[in-house]
């Protein structure tokens, strides 16, 4: 398994690399927020030899509004995987199946050369999703031990704890077969 991590805004844009392959990091969230330090996080994963991935929190509507502006506003370039994160908002609301489903397929539109995720709860999962579409892979975060996710479906990435911040495993032989699947190998 190789070890990875996500970041967001809580984290400081010079975040600890070592023993990791991969940074997943929170670039906007619905059509409004943008995370402050996503240029300097990507950049500082780029320059420790990171596969970077870049995630959007979704919200329910306006989803081409939400997939542009998602794509715009993250500095991704070939090789970056994107992926929509869906559960609960703020405010308890969600993300219908469809809209999640529209927004991946959106995503994958407007930036065909990218590898497209899920990024999704053991929960949602389980008891909300009715059409087991993830994209390009599925990113399924259950804190249990790494590597280890209470679901039958296949999946590319393991968040398995929050503490003291979010890491992840990835299901990938080595680094090297992370990147040539993230590049559409």
């Amino acid at each position: 398994m190789l070890r990875g991590i996500d970041v967001s805004a809580y984290q400081p844009s010079s975040y600890s690399t070592d023993g990791l392959s991969f940074a997943f990091i929170k670039a906007t969230e619905g059509r409004s927020y943008i995370n402050p330090r996503v240029s300097a996080q990507a950049r500082h994963g780029r320059e420790a030899g990171l596969v970077i991935g870049f995630y959007h929190f979704l919200w329910p509507g306006h989803l081409q509004a939400q997939a542009e502006y998602f794509v715009e506003r993250a500095p991704s370039k070939v090789g970056d995987i994107l992926a929509v994160d869906w559960e609960r908002t703020s405010a308890g609301t969600h993300a219908s199946n469809a809209e999640k489903d529209q927004f991946l397929r959106k995503v994958k539109e407007l930036r065909p050369n990218h590898r497209v995720i899920l990024y999704t709860n053991q929960d949602f999962w389980l008891n909300v999703d009715t059409t087991s579409y993830a994209g390009d892979g599925l990113w399924i975060a259950d804190y249990v031990t790494a590597g280890k996710p209470r679901i039958k479906a296949k999946w590319r990435f393991h968040q398995y704890t929050s503490e003291p911040h979010d890491k992840d495993v990835a299901n990938f032989a080595d680094k090297a077969a992370l990147k040539e699947w993230a590049s559409g190998g």
